[in-house]
C-alpha cells in the first residue's frame, strides 16, 4: 500500500498535534471539541472512541519516529485488522478492514509503514531539541533539519551565531 501525499500530510499533522508552546507541551487532541474538528477535517467521525485510538497511535508513532521505541510497539494498533483486495478495471487495490473507530489510527500506522518503505529516514523529528514537531523531507538532497525554517531554523541559527560571537569575544 503506497501512501499518497494527502495521507502523508495527515500523518505529519497528527504527529505535530503536541507542539511546545511557551515551553509547555500542548496536546491539540485533548480538548474534545478541537479533537472532533481535527478528526472530521481528516475524514474521521469525530467520536471520543475514535480520538482515544488516534491519540494512542499518535503517542506510539511519535516515540517510534524518535527512535525511543521499536516499530513492534505499533502491533496493538493493528491487532485484528485485515486487508482485502478490491479488483477493478484500474487494477487491484487493498481495502483496510477495521472497526470504524480504529480506522484513523490504523491508517496513520499504515501510512507510516508505507513512508518507511518508500522514503526511509525522511520522516523525522525536528533537530531543535526543544521542539516536539516532526518533518517530512521531500527535498532531493534530504538535508532538512527543522520542522519550520521560519521558526526552529532561524531560532537555532541565531542561537549558534550568538554562541560563536560570544566565544569569539571571550578569546
Amino acid at each position: 500500500m503506497a501512501a499518497d501525499r494527502e495521507q502523508q500530510d495527515a500523518l505529519l499533522e497528527l504527529l505535530n498535534t503536541t507542539p511546545v508552546v511557551n515551553g509547555v507541551v500542548q496536546d491539540q487532541l485533548a480538548d474534545p471539541e478541537t479533537a472532533e474538528a481535527w478528526q472530521r477535517a481528516h475524514g474521521g467521525s469525530g467520536t471520543a472512541d475514535e480520538n482515544r485510538h488516534l491519540v494512542q497511535a499518535r503517542d506510539v508513532l511519535q516515540e517510534v519516529v524518535r527512535g525511543s521505541r521499536p516499530a513492534t510497539s505499533l502491533a496493538p494498533v493493528l491487532e485484528g485488522v485485515t486487508s482485502r483486495p478490491h479488483v477493478s478495471s484500474a487494477g487491484v487495490a487493498w481495502d483496510l478492514d477495521a472497526r470504524k473507530e480504529r480506522r484513523m489510527a490504523v491508517q496513520a500506522v499504515m501510512t507510516w509503514s508505507a513512508l518507511q518503505k518508500a522514503m526511509p529516514g525522511r520522516l523525522r523529528p525536528c533537530a531543535n531539541a526543544e521542539c516536539r514537531r516532526f518533518l517530512l523531507d521531500r527535498s532531493k538532497p534530504n538535508k532538512a533539519r527543522w520542522c519550520s525554517m521560519a521558526v526552529c531554523g532561524n531560532r537555532m541559527k541565531a542561537r549558534r551565531h550568538y554562541q560563536r560571537t560570544r566565544n569569539d569575544a571571550a578569546e
